[in-house]
C-alpha cells in the first residue's frame, strides 16, 4: 500500500476502483480472494482502491475492522492508494477512527446516511471525526443537497476534507444545480465523479471534475482506465464507445442493485470468489445471476 500523504494528482492518474469485499462461506473476510481482486485491478493499471458501499463497509463488524485494514494494506502494491470507509453511525465511526490511527492510510471516507441526521450535524460530525483521526476525510455526497455548499465551504476552509466523491444520481447528469454550486466553493481537482462510467464524461468534460470511481472497473480495469485517459485527452468519441461497452452490466446494476450485481459479476468473471452477502443485504435469484453471467461473458469476448 502507498503510505505517502494524500496527493490530489492520484485522483487523475487512476480510476478509483470500488471493489466488493470477498468473504468465505462462513462470512469471514477472505485474504486470498481479496488479493486476487486487488492483483487483477493492479494488473489492469488501477492504483486507487476505495472500500465503501460495494464492500458493504456499512455493515462491517468493529471486531473485524482492524484485521480487514491489515489485510488490505498487506495485499495491495506499494504504489496503490487504499481508502477504507467509516460509519455511517457516529459512534461506530469514532471507534473505527481509533483503530485507523494505528495504520498509515492517508484518509478514510465517511459513509453517508439520511437517517437521524441533519446538515449542520453532518458537518459537525465530519469536522470532529477528521480532528479525531488527525487527517482530512473523504466527503461522500450521495444525496441531492445533502450538505449545503456553504457548509462544504466551511469544512474546506477548516482543512477537514481530503476529496469529494460526488454521487448524486440524476436522469440528466448535465443538468445538476447542486454540482454547479459545489464547484463554486470546492476545487474540482479534488472532486471525483462517484457513479461509475455512465456520467463520467459529462462530469469531467462539462464540470471539470478530475476523475471517477467505478465498480465495473473491477471486471474490466484496462477498459475503464482507457476511458479515463480518453476523457483527459479530449477523445470523447472513444470514451463514449467505452461507456456504451460497459452499459449492459451497468443496466443490470441499476435494475437489480449496484452492490449485489457487482458482487456476482466479479465471481462470474472468474476473478475471485466473492462469497455470501452479509445479512441485511439479500442475495439475487439465479435467473438474475444468469443475466450477470451473460453480461460479463460478452465483455470477455
Amino acid at each position: 500500500m502507498l503510505n505517502s500523504e494524500f496527493d490530489a494528482a492520484h485522483l487523475r492518474e487512476s480510476v478509483f476502483a470500488v471493489p466488493p469485499l470477498a468473504r468465505n462461506a462462513e462470512g469471514e473476510v477472505c485474504s486470498e480472494e481479496n488479493r486476487k481482486i486487488i492483483r487483477f485491478l493492479e494488473d489492469g493499471g488501477v492504483r486507487s482502491l476505495l472500500y465503501g458501499g460495494n464492500a458493504l463497509f456499512y455493515h462491517i463488524r468493529l471486531s473485524e475492522f482492524a484485521s480487514t485494514l491489515q489485510m488490505l494494506a498487506e495485499n495491495s502494491g506499494d504504489q496503490t492508494t487504499v481508502v477504507p470507509s467509516i460509519g455511517p453511525a457516529y459512534g461506530l465511526a469514532c471507534d473505527q477512527v481509533d483503530v485507523l490511527r494505528e495504520y498509515p492510510f492517508s484518509t478514510a471516507m465517511l459513509l453517508p446516511s439520511r437517517d437521524i441526521v441533519d446538515q449542520h450535524g453532518c458537518a459537525s460530525g465530519v469536522r470532529r471525526l477528521a480532528e479525531r483521526l488527525g487527517k482530512p476525510l473523504v466527503l461522500y455526497l450521495k444525496f441531492d443537497q445533502w450538505l449545503d455548499p456553504k457548509l462544504v465551504a466551511s469544512l474546506e476552509k477548516d482543512g477537514v476534507i481530503s476529496w469529494i466523491k460526488y454521487a448524486v444520481v440524476l436522469d440528466d447528469p448535465s443538468d445538476d444545480p447542486y454540482l454547479k454550486s459545489l464547484i463554486d466553493v470546492f476545487p474540482t481537482e479534488r472532486m471525483v465523479s462517484g457513479i461509475g462510467e455512465q456520467p463520467a464524461i459529462v462530469h469531467l468534460r462539462d464540470f471539470g471534475v478530475t476523475g471517477f470511481t467505478s465498480g465495473c472497473v473491477c471486471v474490466a480495469p484496462k477498459r475503464s482506465m482507457e476511458m479515463m485517459h480518453a476523457i483527459h485527452a479530449g477523445e470523447f468519441e472513444t470514451a463514449e464507445q467505452i461507456r456504451q461497452w460497459f452499459l449492459p452490466l451497468e443496466d443490470l446494476r441499476n435494475e437489480y442493485s449496484p452492490i449485489r450485481v457487482l458482487h456476482h459479476a466479479v465471481a462470474e468473471a472468474g476473478i475471485a470468489q466473492t462469497g455470501p452477502m452479509l445479512p441485511l443485504v439479500s442475495d439475487l435469484d439465479e435467473s438474475i445471476v444468469q443475466k450477470i453471467r451473460g453480461a460479463v461473458t460478452a465483455m470477455k469476448s
